[in-house]
C-alpha cells in the first residue's frame, strides 16, 4: 500500500463509506457500537499499514478482533482484581462484621 496501492486508511474510508446505508438502517443504538468498530480498525493502521497485505479486509478484521480481544483482557483482569478484593473480604470476615458467616446466595 502507498504510491501504486491505496492506503490502508485510505481503505478504511472507502469501506466505511460504502457501509453508511448499514449504518443508517441499524438502530440508533447500535450505530455508536458500529462506528466504534472501525475507531479500532483505525487504532491498528499503522500495523496494517505496515503488513501491506494483498486483502486489506483481512487487515481490518484482525484490527478490530485485536481491539476487542485487548478489551476483554482487561476487563477480565478488572474482574478478577474483584473477584480478590472479595475473596480477601471473605476470608478476613468482612463485609458481615464477622458475626456469622457469609452466604453462598445458593440457598
Amino acid at each position: 500500500m502507498g504510491r501504486t496501492n491505496p492506503t490502508y486508511r485510505d481503505f478504511l474510508r472507502r469501506l466505511e463509506d460504502d457501509w453508511r446505508p448499514f449504518r443508517r438502517g441499524l438502530r440508533r443504538r447500535y450505530q455508536d457500537d458500529f462506528d466504534r468498530l472501525f475507531e479500532r480498525a483505525r487504532g491498528h493502521a499503522d500495523a496494517a499499514g505496515y503488513a501491506n497485505g494483498t486483502d486489506p479486509e483481512f487487515a481490518f478484521l484482525l484490527s478490530v478482533l485485536l481491539a476487542q480481544e485487548r478489551e476483554l483482557r482487561e476487563l477480565r483482569a478488572e474482574i478478577g482484581g474483584n473477584e480478590t478484593e472479595a475473596g480477601d473480604l471473605n476470608e478476613s470476615g468482612g463485609g458481615n462484621g464477622g458475626s456469622a458467616p457469609a452466604r453462598s446466595g445458593r440457598d
